[in-house]
């Protein structure tokens, strides 16, 4: 279903892989891209559940947008092994304006259809998405 703000639609591939992610943990983080052609978002890269938090910063483009799920493995003060999954909105300030402007009309319906999704962070550069970022936000 097209977002009317945006147009975009969601492809199903996108939901099934967060599923994946949420109940089976069978992928680390997942990153999306919008294809403007098809007016649609779509699964970019996956993660092993193997890789890292490098790993997935490597993934994400220096000069365009995309959107992410990263399944943040921590533990508590208690030493008890905990997740949380964070949404994550990368839109760096080198990126064009006009795909900022369409990943951030297309953001908030995206998100809705992820359900499960515990924590969000908007990033326009690395440093506001560094892991000291994730593990503050996570508690």
């Amino acid at each position: 279903m097209a977002n009317a703000a945006s147009g975009m639609a969601v492809h199903d591939d996108c939901k099934l892989k967060f599923l994946e992610l949420k109940t089976k943990r069978t992928y680390r983080y997942i990153v999306y891209k919008i294809e403007e052609k098809q007016k649609q978002v779509t699964v970019d890269k996956v993660g092993e559940p193997g890789q890292g938090y490098e790993d997935f910063t490597a993934c994400l483009p220096a000069d365009e947008c995309r959107y992410a799920v990263y399944d943040f493995e921590f533990m508590t003060k208690e030493n008890v092994p905990k997740s949380r999954i964070f949404f994550i909105a990368w839109s760096p300030d080198t990126s064009k304006v006009r795909s900022k402007m369409i990943y951030a009309s297309s953001k908030d319906k995206f998100r809705r259809e992820l359900d499960g999704i515990q924590i969000e962070l908007q990033a326009t550069d690395p440093s506001e998405m560094d892991l000291d970022v994730f593990k503050s936000r996570a508690k």
